[in-house]
């Protein structure tokens, strides 16, 4: 693959193509930073979403299995909410194009991780509920809600 092809001083060059904008060592601390709890986009937004429409009774930091990102203890239901990254949803899980070979490794872990988890909770008497991250957009929330109404009966 050549790269951006354009005419720089009466010749034509070729631009290589990165596929990052930052060196390898500032990329890993950007990665480091990147926190397995709290996040803006998926859990807080969940618990917004839960205060709006007035679903009570959920806890974080419950100590089980897997670190679910809400816990329902009196009706046994456990949420995770999965980055579509992260954890390769089918709709929107882009591969990187550089270090394939880890990239594919680290979402495969994720995903097997994901159902060992699930089958552990299941067996211990609890329902498990997987959200991605796409499903908490605007658009999608009315699905959303029915998705829980049905969990939490």
């Amino acid at each position: 693959m050549f790269g951006r092809i354009f005419w720089r001083d009466g010749r034509l060059s070729i631009m290589p193509i990165r596929s990052d904008t930052v060196s390898e060592q500032r990329r890993s601390e950007i990665m480091r930073a990147v926190k397995s709890q709290g996040n803006k986009d998926t859990e807080l937004a969940l618990a917004r979403f839960f205060r709006q429409h007035q679903i009570a009774g959920w806890r974080r930091a419950y100590s089980l299995c897997g670190k679910p990102d809400f816990v329902f203890p009196k009706l046994r239901v456990v949420i995770f909410v999965d980055g579509c990254f992260w954890h390769g949803c089918p709709r929107c899980y882009r591969r990187p194009a550089s270090n394939t070979k880890y990239w594919d490794s680290k979402v495969s872990k994720n995903r097997q991780r994901d159902r060992k988890v699930r089958v552990t909770l299941r067996r211990c008497g609890w329902r498990v509920l997987r959200i991605w991250e796409h499903e908490l957009a605007r658009k999608n929330q009315s699905r959303l809600l029915r998705r829980l109404q049905v969990a939490l009966l």
